[in-house]
């Protein structure tokens, strides 16, 4: 769609300059009352439960309409703690974070608390709706980081006051339905589309997975004798194999704490638990290097051969930390699947203490060598596809960040749009337009020593 408006005018914004001439710009508070978040102690067990309010975290956002909690908080920390209870349909934006988390922004889906890290809008429905203000908000998602990298200090981070004071596009409310109407069913379609080939890279992984499985278990030689390895699940293992706990292969090494605006450049790659986050000019892991994600992607496994920088958010493993062929380990911790062991916490992670007790077979370093070299070259096609998918994937997201700007700056007038038969929106199609790379904000310190 390339219809323009007939008219526009200067906005006196920076990051939309020309809107049309009949829309107005507002401050966000004078659209509806704007407020912090809290955290109750996480000492107290009487504070938390199964069941009750939710508690809404700075890693929920990213999917636009926050509708499930991973905690709950009881009526005791509510009133304990004042904790604000922000209503259905309010605007939550995330002030801190790693990666692409802080600066995006959702709509509750239910009655709520919400964490310290996170700032809320409880919107005046007669001039603005919380669906309209999210997408307004989604266009503003790199002006919003400007400001938070500008506040100073050594951790980015937006304030309840610049959210009052930043300012958006403000159409009349009949057409911020058409333009929400319109964008929620492109979403659906983009949605559609990244869920196919989210499904494509499942294949792939289980094919992936499967030639690992078999290599990692069995080794390459297939005349050679097994013998039980004594664990039901894992069965057979080559007869002069050994089977040890992962902690005495292994020592998982914290990342350390950098923040986006402690990142200087350079050559040194920034690893978060998704992997590549930015670039650094000085490294805490020495190549080869396997990267364990901790928190947010906890259990995901990522490897390079270079000397790289681990955030906080993630374990690594170097020389330093074993005796072992890091290539292969890398293929073992592919096997273990560490993203099946969860600690139970606000933000689920991986405790490395559950996961280093993984019971592994070991090969001696001869066949090390020739496994990790053997699924090099069998998994290459695959990751190679993989890769390819990936990208079709981020382009198709690089033109819904561009749409959405368009629309909600009236540089695209959709006022005439009308939804055809594949415009169907739905829940479970939009959950396909969660971000992958989101890191979460540390809220609430580590989980194991």
């Amino acid at each position: 769609m390339t219809v323009a408006y007939s008219s526009y005018r200067n906005s006196g914004v920076l990051w939309a300059p020309n809107i049309p001439a009949h829309w107005d710009v507002r401050r966000i508070s004078t659209l509806g009352r704007v407020g912090n978040g809290s955290t109750p102690s996480r000492s107290s067990t009487a504070y938390w439960g199964e069941s009750g309010t939710p508690w809404i975290n700075s890693g929920t956002v990213h999917q636009g309409v926050v509708t499930k909690s991973p905690r709950w908080v009881t009526q005791i920390a509510i009133k304990e703690c004042h904790l604000p209870i922000v209503p259905r349909g309010a605007v939550v934006i995330a002030l801190t974070g790693q990666g692409k988390t802080r600066g995006t922004a959702a709509v509750l889906g239910v009655d709520s608390t919400i964490s310290q890290h996170l700032a809320y809008i409880d919107v005046k429905r007669s001039l603005i709706s919380g669906e309209y203000l999210r997408f307004a908000l989604m266009a503003a998602y790199d002006m919003l980081r400007t400001i938070s990298d500008s506040a100073g200090g050594t951790k980015g981070a937006l304030t309840c006051s610049a959210v009052k004071y930043f300012s958006v596009m403000l159409p009349p409310i009949a057409e911020q339905s058409q333009i929400v109407t319109y964008l929620q069913a492109q979403d659906a379609r983009i949605a559609r589309f990244i869920k196919g080939k989210r499904e494509i890279i499942g294949l792939l992984i289980e094919q992936k997975l499967r030639i690992i499985d078999h290599a990692v278990t069995r080794g390459l030689d297939a005349s050679v004798k097994l013998k039980p390895s004594g664990i039901e699940w894992l069965g057979e293992v080559p007869e002069h194999w050994e089977v040890k706990r992962l902690k005495w292969v292994c020592r998982f090494a914290y990342g350390d704490s950098l923040s986006e605006t402690s990142r200087h450049g350079g050559s040194i790659i920034v690893y978060g638990s998704n992997g590549p986050v930015g670039r650094h000019d000085m490294a805490n892991a020495i190549g080869p290097c396997i990267v364990i994600g901790r928190k947010g992607s906890f259990g995901k496994i990522n490897y390079s051969e270079s000397d790289l920088f681990a955030i906080d958010t993630t374990y690594f493993v170097d020389k330093k930390y074993t005796k072992e062929s890091i290539r292969w380990l890398y293929y073992v911790l592919i096997w273990c699947r560490l993203d099946k062991i969860s600690k139970d916490s606000a933000i689920p992670g991986l405790d490395r203490r559950d996961a280093l007790d993984t019971l592994v077979p070991m090969p001696n370093e001869t066949e090390q060598e020739q496994i990790a070299k053997w699924l090099d070259v069998e998994t290459a096609e695959i990751n190679e596809a993989i890769a390819r998918v990936e990208e079709e994937i981020r382009l198709i997201r690089e033109y819904r960040d561009r749409l959405i700007f368009d629309v909600v700056t009236g540089q695209v007038d959709v006022r005439g749009w009308q939804p055809g038969p594949d415009d169907v929106v739905s829940d479970d199609d939009l959950a396909a337009l969660g971000d992958d790379e989101i890191e979460p904000d540390e809220e609430g310190g580590d989980d194991d020593a």
